[in-house]
């Protein structure tokens, strides 16, 4: 029997289709179970979501291991060089928050374009401001996606409904995808010299870290607004704060963080920026989702 090492929380209704499948789950306790190294002998496979790091230390202390199953979308805490190297598939499931992370890079961009949150802290406040706090339409408006993934195509195609213009840029070939969509793909330059809204949908990779700094923000409209639900370190938060506060851009909408929390909070309670703490692919249905994906590939893997 194939022995499985859960060791961050997934949905109940993964835990009983594993088990229904005959393999053997073990529910990580951090607090009771000390160090993963020193537990993950003897495991086929090890479930894990964001919380837990599989280091390259985890994977030369399993002795059995075959598989890695990150439920949700990157990989950045699996060594996957070291993975590769002792023969452990990774795998993941992009596929679960896609709608999700679509519908929040909309929530994010209306509640900046609409002064939505300044208004419900100044309502909280007793303080009547409509005067103070009048807004943009997305009606029409320029959208720029970078990295016209599954995300990003969604993005696209919502976006539509609002007559916006997409203008989309990947490192990858997406002329297909732009057909699809009704998007325009363009260099990076051009997005950003265009855009009345810049949506990001990259992985961190080294070369992605700070892709957008100091110099990206110069060559931003003043008016253009930046909402990042990808991953913390694309954004170069130092550069954003100073953009923020010299109104090169007019506003920023950030789900993800360098650090998550974050260490330094003067960012998240700039007047200009609407911040959440990483819940784009926090819905009932998402998590749904990637319980079912990850039950799948698991009993998929190790039948």
């Amino acid at each position: 029997m194939a022995r499985v090492l859960v060791a961050d929380p997934v949905e109940e209704s993964a835990l009983q289709k594993m088990q229904n499948a005959g393999l053997e789950l073990v529910v990580r306790d951090e607090e009771k179970d000390g160090p993963i190294e020193n537990q993950i002998k003897g495991f086929d496979c090890i479930v894990v979501r964001s919380a837990t790091k599989v280091t390259k230390e985890v994977i030369q202390a399993a002795d059995t291991l075959k598989l890695v199953v990150r439920a949700g979308v990157g990989l950045d805490n699996v060594d996957i060089e070291a993975a590769e190297k002792a023969g452990v598939k990774v795998l993941n499931t992009p596929e679960a928050p896609t709608v999700s992370v679509a519908e929040m890079v909309f929530s994010l961009m209306f509640g900046l374009a609409r002064n939505v949150a300044q208004a419900d802290s100044s309502m909280k406040g007793e303080r009547w401001e409509k005067k103070n706090l009048t807004g943009t339409e997305l009606w029409k408006k320029t959208l720029g996606v970078v990295g016209y993934g599954r995300i990003g195509q969604e993005v696209g195609k919502r976006a539509g409904a609002l007559d916006m213009e997409v203008l989309a840029y990947d490192v990858i070939d997406i002329e297909a995808a732009c057909r699809e969509t009704g998007a325009v793909s363009v260099t990076l330059d051009e997005l950003i010299e265009r855009s009345d809204f810049i949506t990001l949908h990259v992985p961190l990779l080294p070369q992605t870290k700070n892709m957008f700094g100091t110099e990206q923000f110069k060559r931003m409209k003043n008016t253009a607004f930046l909402v990042n639900t990808a991953r913390g370190g694309v954004v170069d938060e130092a550069a954003l704060l100073d953009a923020l506060n010299e109104g090169l851009i007019a506003g920023a909408g950030l789900d993800v963080f360098e650090s998550e929390p974050p260490k330094d909070w003067e960012l998240v309670r700039h007047p200009k920026l609407v911040a959440t703490p990483h819940l784009a692919s926090s819905t009932r249905e998402a998590q749904s989702r990637v319980g079912d994906l990850t039950a799948e590939k698991v009993i998929r893997e190790l039948a």
